[in-house]
């Protein structure tokens, strides 16, 4: 037997039988889930938020639309800011209350 074809049979063997894992590329483990940002939407048109703090991106506010589509949202929008300061400050109150 050709010494060529024994090498290629025994690399395929162990690649086939070699247990495959779980893991995602990182390229996809660091790619943020915001690439852009929407600066101004009418939040009449917004059904909910989500705020999403990963390692490797700045914080991200993600709104799902009455449409049911997706966009990112500027977090540095002025209604937006105050919705984060009131929602912070509700929280404090309700943590001292209990």
């Amino acid at each position: 037997m050709d010494v060529k074809l024994l090498a290629v049979v025994a690399a395929l063997t162990v690649v086939t039988y070699s247990p495959l894992s779980e893991a995602k590329p990182i390229s996809l483990v660091e790619r943020c889930y915001c690439r852009a940002t929407v600066n101004s939407i009418p939040k009449g048109l917004i059904r909910e938020l989500r705020f999403l703090h990963t390692p490797n991106c700045p914080f991200q506010v993600i709104a799902k639309l009455k449409s049911n589509k997706e966009v990112c949202l500027n977090p540095e929008m002025r209604w937006l800011q105050n919705y984060l300061k009131n929602a912070i400050s509700k929280m404090k109150k309700s943590k001292k209350a209990n």
